[in-house]
């Protein structure tokens, strides 16, 4: 994992070096693993902490292959959100409740302690997932299309290149590019977390931004 410094300038003018961990990572950094309930694969893209199951992950960002109707997996104390990257869609039922996840790159957030039926509408998708557990920390996931964002300071960030290429800046570092499906995971690992600036690199380029804070005594 590569350290990034920030130079900042403290009272009375003197230079203070602050540091952050990041890393890019690949296709072949990501982990296959299998659902929760044993339905289906999903690649999960990072984990906090580094190896945590499903019992103990204080959050959990991957992208699911879904290719048949069945039971969604039920995480208590979880809060996920949902993020549709190919395919026409699932429809997401509890009882009278429903959720229709059908636009693209359209984040929708529910509760993971109900257990929801999954229903194809055209086929399979593929969707990203984000998982945090609502009693330690707090998440959410931004998109960023068509123009520059800047995500606020967290103790986590991780930018995924959804769709094209994207530029992420971080001070005191040179720009960082992501190629389609490539991620920029960032720690602030105890220090003041700096502005996360992401750039679409071409007209039609998607970035997935998930920015996660701890609470309590996490």
């Amino acid at each position: 994992m590569r350290l990034q410094s920030d130079d900042v300038r403290a009272a009375g003018g003197a230079r203070v070096h602050s540091f952050a961990m990041h890393r890019v990572l690949t296709p072949v950094d990501y982990r296959r693993t299998a659902w929760k309930n044993g339905g289906g694969r999903t690649t999960e893209l990072a984990v906090h902490p580094e190896g945590a199951d499903f019992v103990h992950f204080t959050w959990r960002v991957s992208i699911a292959d879904v290719t048949k109707d069945g039971p969604f997996s039920t995480f208590d104390d979880v809060d996920r959100t949902l993020v549709l990257l190919r395919g026409a869609g699932v429809r997401l039922s509890s009882g009278d409740a429903a959720l229709e996840i059908r636009v693209p790159f359209e984040p929708v957030t529910f509760s993971g302690d109900v257990p929801y039926e999954c229903a194809l509408y055209d086929g399979p998708v593929q969707d990203f997932n984000l998982m945090v557990r609502r009693s330690v920390a707090r998440a959410g996931v931004d998109v960023v299309r068509e123009q520059a964002g800047a995500m606020r300071p967290a103790r986590f960030r991780l930018c995924y290149a959804a769709l094209g290429a994207c530029e992420c800046l971080l001070p005191g570092n040179v720009p960082l590019r992501l190629n389609e499906r490539e991620s920029l995971f960032v720690d602030a690992a105890g220090e003041a977390p700096s502005v996360l600036h992401v750039n679409p690199l071409t007209p039609d380029a998607v970035a997935l931004v998930v920015v996660v804070d701890l609470v309590g005594a996490a």
